[in-house]
């Protein structure tokens, strides 16, 4: 069984691997190749790193779990438009025809893959292990959960709002300031849909489900503001 420091690799290096290659200047690189090299690249380390995940279903039906995430990734991409529609601006340029694509390939096969893993399945998971040692009175709490623990051990559909609130405190973090109220309640659905199924099929369908509802709204609409 791997500790969970040794898991930290694994399960974060896709993460930062694409917001790196997203962080490059247009100027720098086009918009079709930045997003031809985070699907090649993030997609290899997703390969590289699925040895050390931990199974993605859970004691319920994964085809049961998938239906009810793609329902409420749908619900959740109506939620992310309301709420981020305050603060953002009409209009906004359109994208190539192969920039928007590739963004839609990325956005819908390898994002609710890596963030959920990174978010629900290792800071979800190991922020809950650190508050169960902690709720003990272990006073090394969090060098015992990373030398002494594994994700594996966490039981299906297992929460406390500690996990809850880091979990979303850090996915939020990852989005511009603008979307942190639709991260916010995103971030708390995702980690609902966790307690609830109790696996992480049904968070990246939902995940999944949600990035393609946006894009096919702000390409049908022209809204591009919201993408």
């Amino acid at each position: 069984m791997l500790t969970n420091r040794q898991l930290i690799v694994p399960y974060i290096l896709p993460f930062f691997a694409y917001v790196g290659i997203a962080s490059v200047p247009v100027s720098v690189l086009s918009r079709e190749a930045n997003y031809g090299l985070r699907i090649v690249v993030v997609g290899m380390l997703l390969l590289w790193a699925r040895r050390w995940y931990f199974s993605l279903s859970g004691p319920r039906s994964a085809s049961a779990s998938v239906g009810w995430g793609i329902a409420a990734g749908i619900a959740g991409a109506a939620v992310w438009v309301a709420l981020l529609a305050p603060f953002v601006s009409s209009g906004g340029a359109g994208w190539s025809p192969l920039a928007f694509w590739l963004r839609f390939a990325a956005a819908g096969a390898l994002v609710p893959v890596f963030e959920e893993m990174m978010m629900r399945g290792f800071v979800f998971r190991l922020t809950l292990q650190w508050d169960q040692e902690r709720r003990k009175g272990n006073d090394d709490a969090l060098q015992d959960v990373l030398d002494n623990h594994s994700l594996d051990s966490v039981r299906p559909g297992e929460w406390s709002w500690p996990a809850v609130l880091v979990s979303t405190a850090v996915f939020a973090a990852g989005h511009g300031m603008a979307e942190w109220p639709a991260a916010v309640a995103y971030g708390l659905m995702m980690c609902g849909l966790w307690a609830w199924r109790g696996d992480l099929v049904s968070c990246i369908a939902a995940h999944a489900a949600s990035n393609v509802a946006l894009a096919l709204f702000v390409l049908g609409t022209g809204q591009w503001q919201y993408w």
